[in-house]
């Protein structure tokens, strides 16, 4: 049975992401004690599956490491994964959280070797990589997972390929009896960190992303450039083939009300980033097309804007296209639409056609533990009405993430004087 030692001056944090983690770090550096709750197997999000961040092309793996380190150092953070929040009761300095603990069927003496994965042979959809590859019924679910623990994928127990892995662990890692179980415990103050998912590239149907191979969305080019990712680094087309001549549409799915209200303000950037993936991958015979209804390069990025912009090999027109089609013979995405400068029509064939999809918020209110404020683009308002639940990160609005810890440190503070409060009322 999992215990969790809390009290009405603990802070709970909801999502282990990016933001999750650095809120729920900065306040147990202060020392506060804190709770992390994180519903998949590992922390840290969606930024271990980027493969580079713009503006300066360097790899998440640094700070991941970083805040994994102070993680594993810091005896006032509890981290629970494969966890979520059913319910919240109370007030601010008086919660009380209930925890839903889905079993990982492995254990504390884990030593990451691999012997149980290697041993079954059921292999499943790989969510990490958005669906693009296969794991085993027994995966660590990336290199660099925090814990650095093995998961068995619950479809497999009750079959000879878990007793498999349980036969094949030499430090009785894997535990076949393991339960689903709730753990209660009190809050003072909660940060709320469910961060963002990418808007469902099947509901823009002018688009194909549901009929046509060759449409894929902005997150799986991004698996796709990574080394470590599905393809090797290979930017391939559904075939097999190298795509040479890749279409980036901007806005899929944003500034539309039909879709998401907003501007997730990191698509553009995310884009002319992915430009520099084709350079990698291809050289000179990787050709990207850009179609945007206008670059939105914020602050310090119109560098970097410039720097893609005055690329031979990267194109720019101006346009919100309209439909895609496909050329039955090859397979090849035709893009229709009208260029705004010269209000001229097109129909151009590419290899490969990458949606950038919004940012949508992870924050579900009908099923939300507590009375919230959201504005009507889903994201969590800073109202009192809150009481002592904060928004950090992508729950709060579309951000970076660099912006994304300015704002979840922010959060942390927030909480942390919701609880000095109760801690000056009780001395």
């Amino acid at each position: 049975m999992t215990e969790v030692i809390a009290t009405n001056q603990t802070i709970l944090v909801v999502g282990g992401g990016i933001s999750g983690l650095t809120a729920a770090l900065e306040a147990a550096e202060t020392g506060k004690q804190v709770v992390l709750v994180e519903k998949r197997p590992y922390v840290g999000g969606r930024v271990t599956q980027l493969y580079k961040y713009f503006p300066k092309l360097c790899y998440p793996t640094c700070g991941l490491e970083i805040n994994q380190r102070r993680a594993k150092m810091n005896p006032n953070l509890t981290i629970l994964t494969m966890a979520e929040v059913t319910d919240i009761q109370g007030e601010a300095g008086n919660y009380t959280a209930s925890v839903k603990l889905s079993p990982r069927y492995v254990n504390d003496n884990c030593t990451g070797c691999g012997d149980c994965g290697k041993a079954v042979t059921a292999e499943f959809d790989d969510e990490y990589n958005y669906g693009m590859g296969k794991r085993k019924g027994a995966y660590l679910p990336h290199r660099m997972a925090h814990p650095q623990q093995y998961v068995i994928d619950p479809a497999i127990i009750g079959t000879d390929d878990a007793e498999k892995a349980k036969a094949a662990c030499k430090v009785n890692a894997v535990d076949l009896d393991m339960q689903e179980e709730t753990v209660s415990f009190k809050a003072g103050a909660v940060v709320w960190a469910t961060g963002w998912q990418p808007y469902d590239a099947n509901k823009i149907q002018p688009y194909g992303y549901d009929r046509f191979s060759n449409v894929i969305t902005n997150v799986e080019f991004e698996r796709m450039a990574d080394p470590n990712g599905p393809t090797g680094g290979k930017i391939l087309r559904a075939d097999g083939s190298p795509a040479k001549n890749i279409a980036f549409i901007q806005c899929a799915g944003s500034r539309d009300k039909n879709h998401l209200l907003h501007c997730s303000r990191i698509c553009c950037m995310a884009t002319l980033k992915q430009t520099h993936y084709v350079q990698e991958a291809l050289g000179d015979e990787g050709k990207s097309t850009i179609y945007y209804i206008d670059i939105r390069a914020i602050d310090r990025f119109e560098e970097f804007y410039q720097t893609v912009r005055e690329n031979p090999n990267v194109s720019f027109i101006k346009s919100k296209v309209a439909s895609i089609v496909e050329n039955r013979a090859n397979g090849n995405p035709v893009l229709k639409g009208v260029d705004t400068e010269g209000y001229h029509r097109y129909e151009n064939e590419h290899d490969l056609v990458v949606l950038a999809v919004g940012m949508q918020p992870s924050v579900d209110k009908a099923s939300f533990p507590v009375d919230i404020v959201i504005n009507e683009e889903g994201f969590i308002e800073p109202a009192s009405e809150n009481g002592g639940i904060f928004a950090a990160g992508c729950s709060s609005d579309a951000l970076d993430v660099n912006r994304a810890v300015q704002q979840a440190t922010g959060a942390a503070l927030r909480a942390i004087q919701v609880v000095n409060r109760v801690a000056g009322t009780e001395g």
